[in-house]
């Protein structure tokens, strides 16, 4: 993440302003987040996973549900499910190439119980949104989706996040867009916001900013809620970085196509192939080693030459707290055991991108090879 002197500028702006919690730069990155989604509602909260809360919470899960989510994801996806009481229920990804929710695998696990389904656009890909859209649809269940990967992601020109009845973006330093933390919640639907709204301030029916214009001289507190509101700093750092994003993507996307260029001829598959109509994010570049590599061996080598790797994501099923009764993720497992993630930014250069790939043709030799 490279911070520019005009996202300094509108951040010290809005220190200057003396008015720091949620208000004004909140509401202009709201209403531009809108726009740029061209969903009807925004909403900025304190983190995607806050978001992901949110939206579940403003569904009305409850005990007693159950809800269809990868395994293959960050627990966040999973653990905003339970925070409602419902039931994460897990199912398999597509292929190890194509690690995305199953609409095959989700139909498989649906029982009476099932509520509803948390789509995750991982990486930033679309995967099969539409089918899983299609399969809630003639099933009468909730798509919800976790678009953390997929700010500026568009599938034949609709913004991802804007498939099922809401959705949360996150603003993690990490991604895309990035503030350090924050999130936002995208929603068509007038009742899901206003419960977002709610929610996000301690169930208050009105905010300080609201006060402190002269729309309000007090206000009740009607719902259980809970402090997920975001700072004005990140609001207006948000709005400022959001005019550079679809160019930083498409800077992505060409290193994208240039590691799968680079890695053609070497014993590793590239994950997440592009597909006609997907306008990806690209958040992340993963490749899927071979059966039987040592993949601790394999990222030490590249760490000796100073390349940075990391895994998305240890399989959320496997974690202790998850641990239990779910049915065969034997795609889930392959790709969680196989997977690499390779440096993939904006602003990284040929250069860089050249020592990823001579690193990895170094580490693909036998000696990464488990015995």
């Amino acid at each position: 993440m490279i911070v520019s002197d005009d996202d300094l500028a509108a951040v010290v702006a809005t220190y200057r302003s003396g008015w720091l919690s949620m208000g004004p730069q909140t509401e202009v990155l709201e209403s531009a987040f809108a726009e740029y989604t061209g969903a009807k509602h925004a909403l900025a909260v304190a983190n995607g996973t806050a978001g992901l809360h949110l939206i579940c919470a403003a569904t009305g899960l409850r005990p007693g549900d159950e809800v269809v989510v990868p395994s293959m994801t960050f627990v966040a996806s999973v653990n905003a499910i339970a925070y409602t009481g419902a039931t994460p229920v897990f199912a398999d990804v597509a292929s190890v190439t194509e690690p995305w929710l199953s609409a095959a695998s989700v139909e498989a696990v649906l029982t009476p119980r099932t509520r509803a389904v948390m789509q995750v656009a991982y990486a930033g890909h679309s995967g099969e949104t539409e089918a899983l859209a299609a399969l809630c649809s003639d099933r009468s269940l909730t798509l919800l989706e976790d678009a953390a990967h997929a700010a500026g992601s568009r599938l034949k020109g609709r913004h991802l996040g804007t498939f099922g009845l809401a959705s949360a973006f996150s603003l993690f330093s990490n991604k895309n867009l990035a503030v350090g933390e924050g999130g936002l919640v995208v929603t068509d639907d007038d009742d899901v916001a206003a419960q977002v709204r709610l929610l996000r301030s301690h169930g208050m029916t009105t905010m300080s900013w609201q006060r402190h214009k002269g729309h309000a001289t007090s206000y009740d507190v009607v719902a259980l809620g809970y402090n997920y509101r975001l700072d004005e700093p990140r609001a207006a750092l948000a709005r400022n970085r959001l005019g550079r994003l679809d160019a930083e993507n498409a800077q992505r996307g060409a290193l994208d196509a240039r590691y799968r260029d680079a890695l053609s001829g070497h014993d590793v598959l590239c994950a997440l192939e592009p597909v006609d109509e997907l306008q990806s994010a690209h958040h992340l570049f993963t490749i899927v080693l071979p059966e039987g590599t040592d993949r601790d061996a394999f990222r030490a080598s590249l760490a000796e030459r100073r390349v940075q790797t990391s895994v998305h994501y240890p399989p959320s099923h496997r974690f202790s707290i998850y641990e239990g009764e779910h049915g065969p993720l034997d795609v889930t497992e392959a790709y969680g055991d196989r997977t690499v993630t390779l440096p993939l930014f904006a602003h990284m250069t040929e250069q860089q991108q050249d020592l990823v790939t001579d690193a990895v043709s170094h580490a693909l030799t036998p000696r990464t090879r488990a015995a």
